[in-house]
């Protein structure tokens, strides 16, 4: 344990009375921060195991940050602003493209690389090389975004910042998420997988086997996985019902790379469309 990570413990100890003019836990907080902003530590990494590492105390740097600064007035052109936290500058140095209408937290990190059209990305996020943060599409707070990651417009990827040990959103490389999908609340895309438009998907919904109806997790499609939205039937006392689930309709080789117009075909034989 380092003495920074000993010190953050330290002040987390006492967060119900932090104020910005705790100036001692500022520094060390402000210390982590920037270290996340430059991408020097991050809140959550996939082991070589797969397992998902959460850095509880980085998490916990975020929630006293909260604490120890005071909401201050942030100008931007035409447009005012009232809050906590800084955004994001020097794009040009980090060799990241932000096209207009799109933002970024300090305190999230972007690869070299990455596109963010219209768009937003939360603190303590990491968005991998080569990624697209596409129009209207949300990157949520800790939420981990593998390299070459295509998210589509309008998807949201759901913060997760507390409790500290939560597992955050992790999507891996090479995922592309169609428009409009919503994944939360820790979810997981493995490598190369495809999300059909409009999936939603969160460690209660089922993922199901289309070949063998058997269900292969909760919450998690594995890597390259072609899956879509669908529904299955349950009965109840009060009647039938069709509750959500995702349907794995297409197992692709490992490492195959995305061809879309092949991508939309399938999909199109099932009714979805990216």
């Amino acid at each position: 344990m380092s003495d920074l990570e000993s010190r953050i413990l330290a002040w987390y100890e006492h967060i119900g009375e932090m104020t910005p003019d705790n100036g001692e836990a500022r520094r060390d907080v402000e210390l982590v921060i920037t270290k996340l902003d430059d991408g020097d530590i991050r809140v959550a990494e996939v082991l070589d195991t797969g397992d998902v590492l959460v850095h509880e105390w980085i998490k916990k740097a975020i929630l006293l940050l909260f604490r120890l600064h005071g909401l201050e007035k942030v100008e931007a052109g035409p447009f005012e602003y009232l809050d906590k936290l800084e955004l994001k500058h020097d794009y040009a140095r980090r060799g990241v493209r932000v096209v207009p209408g799109a933002s970024a937290r300090r305190g999230s990190y972007l690869s070299p690389g990455v596109i963010l059209m219209p768009s937003y990305v939360n603190i303590g996020a990491w968005v991998g090389p080569g990624s697209m943060v596409d129009t209207w599409a949300t990157v949520g707070s800790c939420a981990q975004i593998g390299a070459n990651v295509h998210l589509a417009g309008g998807v949201g990827i759901g913060g997760v910042l507390e409790p500290a040990n939560a597992v955050p959103v992790v999507i891996e490389d090479g995922a592309f998420i169609g428009s409009r999908c919503m994944i939360v609340e820790g979810a997981r895309v493995g490598k190369g997988s495809v999300l059909g438009a409009g999936t939603i998907l969160n460690p209660s919904i089922p993922v199901i086997d289309a070949q063998t109806g058997e269900e292969v997790s909760r919450g998690y499609v594995p890597d390259y996985s072609v899956a879509v939205s669908a529904s299955r039937r349950r009965e109840y006392p009060g009647g039938e019902f069709f509750l959500p689930c995702v349907l794995i309709i297409k197992r692709l080789d490992e490492g195959e790379r995305h061809d879309k117009a092949a991508l939309n075909a399938t999909l199109r034989d099932h009714g979805v469309s990216t």
